[in-house]
């Protein structure tokens, strides 16, 4: 961190849309598919839709996914030109709101089909939406036997079907049995029906030749998550978090510290205090495993991480970098998104998705 941290937040989260951007492309070329959309759910992974979904579409992105009405309608405004799919199917009654603003539902039941259709026959005019099928997730979609069963039905045509997509569950494994079974079954589904565009690679899957298709829709390796434990991460990073020592202070052997006395200091250590928690991203989970880096060294979280702040033991650290305002990398350099899910003993997902909006946020393009 170059620049001291605003006095109004306790960090900085910056997010990079060059990175962003880059990514996309990089994205786009391993996937190998006639198009390459953006996934920007949970306000695009937590990094604003208002300001990734643009920069994505001057990047050349045309296609965007959600999760949610809400999130679609704040992309639209960001994006008034792209297709705007939503993930989550669409409540009863609420197809006025989606045709109002040329959103696109992903169906994922029959009712939902007939609802759509015949909002398109009443209005008289069909919109476009997605067909989803599950594969083996088992969460939203028709099964494969339904929705080879409606191949040739007129409702496929009324409801503006034109793209038939399902999700992997198991892409970022080489080798899954699972997965061969999952594009066997699109597959049957591409036959059945060859006038639909389809969608089955996410991140991960556009590194699996066998899941590319027509739509490749990438999503958290867009944002610097690693589409391939495993492997080098081949993503450049997106957000980086950094914040400034609030006090650091010496303890004694025997000495605890945080609430609970969870920890005990084994011998004098000098403790440093930041101004985040739990509030603001860190899970609670990360209470004995995480670290941020003071200084270049790794400095673990030692204490209950409570809502608002984490003690870190930087006895390891030199004199000369510490100090009220010093600066703590909590996201960045050698702790990427991945790391740090690990350390909290979760996935990076849940960390980027979760962090707060308590920080001064910078976008850097």
């Amino acid at each position: 961190m170059t620049e001291p941290t605003s006095i109004g937040h306790g960090g900085r989260l910056t997010i990079d849309l060059a990175s962003l951007r880059a990514n996309w492309r990089h994205l786009a070329e391993v996937a190998d598919c006639p198009e390459t959309a953006a996934v920007i759910k949970a306000d695009a992974y937590g990094c604003g839709i208002a300001k990734a979904a643009p920069a994505l579409w001057r990047e050349g992105c045309r296609t965007f996914f959600v999760a949610h009405l809400s999130e679609a309608l704040t992309a639209r405004e960001a994006v008034p030109d792209a297709a705007i799919y939503v993930l989550n199917g669409f409540p009863p009654g609420s197809a006025p709101a989606y045709r109002s603003a040329d959103l696109r539902p992903v169906l994922g039941s029959s009712d939902e089909i007939a609802e759509w259709a015949a909002a398109n026959r009443n209005e008289g005019v069909i919109r476009p939406a997605a067909f989803h099928v599950d594969t083996g997730m088992n969460r939203l979609g028709l099964s494969v036997p339904e929705a080879l069963s409606l191949a040739g039905d007129p409702v496929v045509a009324e409801a503006g079907i034109d793209l038939l997509m399902s999700h992997l569950v198991n892409a970022e494994v080489e080798g899954d049995p699972l997965t061969g079974r999952q594009v066997a079954d699109f597959a049957k589904l591409r036959a059945a029906y060859p006038n639909l565009r389809a969608s089955l690679a996410n991140s991960s899957g556009d590194f699996l030749p066998a899941c590319r298709t027509d739509l490749a829709r990438p999503g958290y390796a867009l944002y610097g998550g690693n589409p391939r434990p495993g492997h080098d991460n081949p993503m450049r990073p997106v957000v980086r978090l950094d914040a400034g020592i609030l006090q650091v202070r010496a303890v004694e052997a025997g000495a605890t510290a945080g609430y609970n006395a969870r920890w005990t200091a084994p011998g004098p250590r000098r403790l440093a205090t930041l101004s985040l928690g739990y509030a603001d991203g860190f899970p609670r989970s990360s209470t004995g495993r995480g670290e941020a880096l003071v200084g270049g060294v790794r400095c673990p979280f030692v204490g209950t991480v409570s809502m608002d702040l984490i003690i870190l033991d930087v006895t390891a650290v030199p004199e000369h970098a510490l100090y009220r305002g010093a600066p703590a990398t909590l996201i960045g350099d050698r702790l990427d998104l991945d790391t740090v899910g690990r350390n909290a003993g979760t996935i990076g997902y849940e960390i980027l998705t979760g962090l707060g909006r308590r920080y001064e946020r910078v976008y850097r393009d």
